[in-house]
C-alpha cells in the first residue's frame, strides 16, 4: 500500500527539487526515498524507475519555465518582449538548473504525453517575442532557433559559473539581448 501523503507529484517535486540542488546526474531513487524518509522500493509505487523520474520532472520544468515565459511578457512585444523573456529563462536556469537540464534534448513518449504541450508553452512564447519583429515566414524558424540557442546557451554556461573573465555577467547579458534586439530589427527591415 503507497504511504499515505505520497504521490507521483510529490515524488516528483522532491526529485526535481534534489536534481536542482545536486544536479540532474547525481539524482538516484535511492536519494529521493532519503529525501522523503521511505525505502527506495516504496518509489516503485509511485514512479516507475529514474528514466521515468526524469521524464516526469522534464514535464514540471517545462511547464514551469512556459509559465514563466508568458507571465513575464503579458502586455508588452518587439525588444522589451525580448527583455522579459531572456530575463526569464536566465532566472529560471539559475534558480532550477537540474528541471531544467532535464527538459533539453527531452522528446514527447506519445502523441498523449504531457511533455509535448509542456515543450510547446516555451517555445509558444518565444514565437510570440519574435512576431513583434515582423519577420517574414521564411525567417521565424531560423530566429527562433537562433533564439533559443543564444539564451540556452548564456543562461546554461552561466549557471555552471562558465564565465571566468572579471567583467560584470549581467553587462554581458544586456549586451547580448541587444545584440539580439538589433539583428532580429536588421533582418525585418531587410
Amino acid at each position: 500500500m503507497p504511504r499515505a501523503g505520497l504521490d507521483a507529484a510529490s515524488v516528483t517535486e522532491a526529485a526535481a527539487d534534489l536534481a536542482d540542488e545536486l544536479g540532474l546526474g547525481q539524482l538516484s531513487m535511492s536519494l529521493v526515498a532519503e529525501r522523503l524518509g521511505v525505502k527506495t522500493p516504496s518509489l516503485y509505487k509511485h514512479v516507475d524507475g529514474l528514466a521515468s523520474l526524469t521524464h516526469r520532472i522534464a514535464v514540471l520544468g517545462a511547464t514551469e519555465v512556459g509559465d514563466r515565459l508568458r507571465d513575464a511578457m503579458q502586455g508588452v512585444s518587439g525588444g522589451e518582449a525580448l527583455t522579459a523573456a531572456a530575463q526569464a529563462l536566465r532566472r529560471f536556469v539559475k534558480e532550477h538548473p537540474g528541471r531544467y537540464a532535464a527538459t533539453t534534448g527531452a522528446r514527447p513518449a506519445g502523441p498523449d504525453d504531457p511533455l509535448a504541450p509542456a515543450l510547446g508553452r516555451t517555445l509558444t512564447s518565444l514565437e510570440a517575442v519574435l512576431r513583434g519583429y515582423g519577420l517574414d515566414d521564411a525567417d521565424r524558424i531560423h530566429a527562433l532557433r537562433m533564439l533559443r540557442s543564444v539564451l540556452h546557451g548564456f543562461a546554461t554556461l552561466e549557471a555552471a559559473d562558465g564565465f571566468q573573465i572579471d567583467t560584470d555577467v549581467d553587462d554581458s547579458f544586456l549586451w547580448l539581448i541587444d545584440f539580439v534586439d538589433g539583428g532580429l530589427r536588421a533582418r525585418a527591415s531587410s
